[in-house]
């Protein structure tokens, strides 16, 4: 065979007691001498090679687990986001450890798990929107509040509607906020993650208002918080976290398909932002054309920013496209008064 082949002895026997393989060239050379389909030979030799590597090679159990981990979870942003105490690599020997602890959890089993069946309400989550809402909660665990009470968080609303006008009046909110008791953090999103806002609870007195202000408009600023603080007010997000994920567009609204929760804390804010019977009576006033004129003065006669108004005649219209120039940027105002994590600062809390 080896006179035939052209090959040396060594080769022959080593093919022959399954020491080398039978590659492709091999396959169609022994074709032309022995007749055997090369494909069959081929699937011959692999069908060998997997039952052979089943018998000696030990698979790690735990690869499993780490492949839904890090295909689920974004570790390298939160890792960058100094989210983990003493991790700069995903690398790090005790990175899992340090996921364990951020996520509160004995093993990374239970990580995967929790958000394999996390739901907030009636929504699933991904593990980066659950991670978000864990800085939150580390965040919130961390700070010094007033006792909270229901009579001065609704005695906060009449003082946010006064603040409504400029936009140096939202940096106002997260101090009033923390007077009434409730923790107000601002953590930015994580990629892809879309997340507004969340409420929930640390314990019976102790809610919690978490937003990302990933639009960095002025009126969803202010419909977002007012949002939030109507689950507050009507205990909502005590069992489990409500986690309002693009609150915009169609889930800003009142219809059917959106959850009651949802739809009360929808209208209410909607209504802080713009009292809609007075939004309802200039719209058929003006419409079908809504000049720059109009909006000032409509703003005006409510003492509110004109943003507020311009998105308010988005959501109504449909025209997304439309107002823009209104809906002017609010975060480095908020972020004055607020604890932060984002944006290239990292709330030291937990480290």
């Amino acid at each position: 065979m080896a006179v035939i082949l052209g090959v040396d002895d060594q080769t022959i026997s080593r093919i022959l007691t399954g020491r080398k393989a039978v590659d492709a060239e091999m396959a169609l050379t022994l074709q032309v001498v022995l007749g055997i389909d090369p494909d069959q030979l081929l699937q011959l030799q692999r069908s060998y090679d997997l039952a052979k590597a089943q018998i000696e090679v030990f698979i790690d159990p735990n690869i499993a687990t780490r492949a839904a981990l890090f295909g689920e979870l974004p570790v390298a942003e939160i890792i960058k986001r100094g989210w983990l105490t003493g991790i700069t690599d995903i690398r790090d020997a005790d990175l899992e450890v340090a996921l364990c602890n951020f996520f509160g959890t004995k093993s990374v089993d239970e990580i995967v798990l929790s958000y394999a069946t996390k739901k907030t309400g009636v929504t699933a989550v991904t593990a980066a929107q659950l991670a978000w809402l864990f800085r939150v909660r580390q965040i919130a665990r961390e700070m010094l509040v007033a006792k909270y009470s229901p009579d001065a968080l609704l005695d906060a609303i009449d003082r946010f509607k006064n603040l409504l006008g400029s936009l140096e009046g939202a940096s106002k909110a997260p101090h009033i906020l923390m007077e009434c008791g409730v923790r107000y953090v601002i953590v930015e999103s994580l990629k892809s993650t879309n997340v507004d806002g969340v409420c929930f609870w640390l314990n019976d007195l102790s809610p919690v208002i978490g937003m990302s202000l990933r639009l960095d408009r002025i009126d969803n600023f202010w419909f977002v918080l007012r949002h939030e603080i109507e689950h507050v007010l009507r205990q909502h997000g005590r069992a489990f976290a409500l986690l309002d994920i693009e609150l915009e567009k169609g889930r800003a609204g009142a219809g059917s398909n959106i959850p009651e929760e949802e739809r009360v804390a929808n209208e209410a804010a909607v209504d802080f932002c713009v009292p809609q019977s007075s939004l309802e009576h200039f719209i058929a006033r003006k419409s079908p054309s809504f000049t720059d004129r109009d909006i000032f003065g409509f703003a005006k006669t409510l003492s509110i920013h004109p943003g507020l108004v311009a998105g308010q005649l988005q959501h109504r219209t449909g025209r997304y496209d439309l107002f823009a120039n209104h809906l002017v940027r609010v975060r480095s105002a908020v972020r004055a008064g607020a604890l932060v994590d984002g944006w290239g600062e990292v709330a030291h809390v937990g480290l």
